[in-house]
């Protein structure tokens, strides 16, 4: 009889990849990459649950409705052990970091207690284009809070894995993703997360 040994890191790889241990909170963007990641063979992430319009002050209240939604989603897959939050905001309200960390203190609570978070903005669009909703240079102001707050050494598991691309050809009203820009933006995630 012959035993197949797994290397340590196949089995840590094996583990930190199993199905839908990874949770998101975030917007219609979000939406975006998690129909991209599942349609591109990703199986980490949770799919997509309906965060549309959810922007980082629908996330502060830690009984808010979009809590709600997330609860369903633990229901289903359990409490996930790592989280993927994306800043997403409105051009007429903005965020602040003190915002931001309040939402990821409240991924915590409704998620492992040391579950890795992964923090990105909304996607960064081609030199000239700029997301309506976000308004003029939202998309690199929720990059760059993503920045900060993933660089700020209170916080602890905090990550920022790198910026979500969108070019021209894959936008389809301005702010979302196309059927190529789902997929483009589900390869990104895959390539952040596997």
């Amino acid at each position: 009889m012959q035993l197949k040994l797994l290397s340590i890191a196949a089995f840590v790889s094996t583990v930190a990849c199993a199905d839908h241990t990874m949770g998101f909170i975030g917007c219609s963007m979000a939406e975006n990459v998690a129909q991209g990641y599942v349609a591109d063979g990703g199986k980490r992430m949770w799919p997509n649950y309906g965060t549309s319009g959810q922007v980082v002050q629908s996330w502060t209240d830690v009984n808010s409705a979009s809590w709600k939604l997330y609860d369903q989603q633990v229901a289903k897959y359990g409490k996930p052990d790592t989280v993927w939050v994306q800043i997403c905001i409105f051009a007429q309200q903005g965020a602040t970091a003190a915002e931001v960390k309040k939402l990821i203190a409240n991924a915590r609570t409704h998620s492992q207690p040391d579950a890795a978070i992964y923090i990105t903005g909304q996607p960064l669009y081609d030199p000239g284009k700029e997301c309506f909703l976000a308004g003029n240079g939202g998309a690199a102001m929720t990059d760059n809070l993503a920045k900060t707050v993933a660089a700020d050494t209170t916080l602890v598991n905090v990550t920022y894995p790198g910026s979500f691309i969108l070019h021209a050809a894959e936008v389809q009203d301005g702010c979302h993703a196309n059927a190529a820009g789902q997929k483009s933006l589900g390869q990104q995630a895959i390539k952040f997360w596997g």
